[in-house]
């Protein structure tokens, strides 16, 4: 599989199992041992896991092989081994955060998320590996098509390990681009819900922060979405995700607009002629395709966006600064020169500095807010082209500054507290490159719904 990637992949499923359980031709026991089969295989060479249980997630599974012989299934993610990244508490495994000053954190309990969905029936099989505290020190997880590469961060293990098949969805989280990226370098479906979409439990240190599903289908990514928010909701003051208790119908948008952000002069010219040549096949297919050029109000959003990276990370900075800063004064040697050097950033601060970035960021939610009654979403980049080589930082140089890959896409969409989903429809030079549909926040359904129609209708594209 290494460095063979194709825009024809199909990746591991769980919607189209069911049946088979149902029925009593597979179970959720044997779809689980098959799980593990693959990861005894590949997980010493993609590393995606931080623990793993197999004994619980093994019980797990005959209780739900139980139901499902019994006619009592509790939902279509019944039986579903998921994989949840080291931020997120579950009772089980510990939570040390791909960080070695939370080494042996096990606070045995579960995550808001993880309750409802052990509630739900999946099964709660490893914790995945994180970048150090979800940030940009990256753990040991590589690209599952090409170990020299990255898998994007910060859920790296979460992304890494739906695509090597060790499971059909896993939870991330994102602030900037740790949900997107991931899954637009390992090819991927990923939805980084509306802010506040599905609750966070424990995780509400930051404004940005949300869950949100990796998976290689529409079925699986939608089902474990709802599911969480049918029994947790979302965040506490916010409404949670809203939608059909099925995925979203396929639906063609009539009108989309190119989102380009501070990260379009660093495309490479493959990547480029890749996305171009999607565009073209939306126009054949009747969608009109709109640029910053053909509006006022297209420029002005894209003069919103224009420091996301920049108000994006000096915002999360500001928000984890005493946390982080406990964190070092507490144990120095456990946190990594990178995650002290965006401390030292954060403490140059003032609260009149993040007060501008509040301002900015209100500005540029305006601004999104304003296309409207003129688009049906935003589409572009998912990733600023294939994910790059990562060998590791050299010893007396200056450390990498982007490890896990830029977050230049990804930042709009969070900043924005916009719903958008990864679609993987192009390929550069063997490795993934993904597709991302934003639209308005509270809007996730609808977002799902035209990315499954984009990814139904239009034809992958690979150099």
């Amino acid at each position: 599989m290494t460095g063979s990637y194709t825009t024809d992949f199909k990746g591991l499923t769980f919607h189209d199992a069911v049946p088979r359980f149902r029925d009593g031709s597979d179970t959720p026991r044997a779809y689980l041992e098959r799980c593990l089969e693959t990861i005894a295989a590949r997980e010493p060479t993609v590393q995606a896991f931080a623990a793993m249980n197999a004994e619980t997630a093994r019980a797990a599974a005959d209780a739900s092989t139980a139901r499902y012989k019994a006619g009592a299934a509790l939902s279509p993610i019944d039986g579903m081994p998921m994989g949840i990244k080291d931020l997120l508490e579950t009772r089980e495994m510990p939570t040390q955060m791909g960080c070695e000053a939370y080494r042996g954190n096990f606070p045995k309990r579960d995550n808001a998320a993880v309750t409802a969905l052990r509630q739900a029936g999946a099964v709660i099989l490893a914790k995945t590996v994180t970048a150090e505290i979800g940030g940009s020190h990256p753990g040991p997880t590589t690209n599952p098509w090409n170990a020299a590469h990255t898998p994007g961060g910060s859920s790296s293990g979460s992304a890494a390990a739906v695509a090597a098949g060790f499971m059909p969805a896993a939870i991330g989280t994102q602030v900037g681009g740790s949900i997107i990226r991931p899954a637009a370098y390992c090819g991927n479906l990923a939805l980084k819900p509306s802010q506040g979409g599905l609750n966070r439990g424990e995780r509400m240190a930051t404004s940005m922060s949300t869950h949100g599903p990796h998976a290689n289908s529409f079925e699986d990514l939608w089902a474990v979405a709802i599911e969480i928010a049918t029994r947790a909701g979302g965040d506490r003051g916010c409404i949670g995700l809203q939608g059909p208790k099925t995925t979203p119908e396929a639906a063609k948008p009539a009108r989309l607009l190119v989102m380009e952000g501070e990260g379009w002069p660093g495309i490479d010219s493959a990547s480029m002629g890749v996305f171009e040549a999607l565009l073209e096949q939306l126009r054949a297919a009747g969608v009109q395709v709109l640029r910053r050029a053909d509006n006022p109000a297209f420029e002005r959003f894209e003069q919103g966006i224009a420091q996301a990276r920049t108000v994006a990370n000096t915002i999360t900075g500001w928000e984890n600064r005493w946390n982080t800063r406990n964190l070092v004064d507490n144990n120095p040697e456990g946190v990594s020169e990178r995650a002290k050097a965006t401390l030292a950033a954060a403490e140059r601060m003032t609260p009149d500095d993040y007060y501008t970035r509040l301002a900015q960021r209100d500005a540029a939610q305006a601004s999104h807010r304003a296309l409207a009654p003129m688009v049906d979403a935003v589409i572009s980049f998912a990733c600023p082209g294939p994910a790059p080589v990562w060998a590791g930082d050299k010893p007396g140089q200056p450390l990498a500054p982007r490890p896990t890959g830029d977050s230049v896409m990804n930042t709009p969409s969070s900043m924005l507290f916009a719903p958008v989903v990864t679609v993987p429809l192009m390929a550069v030079g063997g490795l993934p490159v993904g597709m991302q549909v934003m639209g308005l926040p509270q809007q996730d359904a609808r977002v799902v719904a035209l990315a499954r129609w984009m990814a139904g209708n239009l034809k992958p594209v690979s150099v």
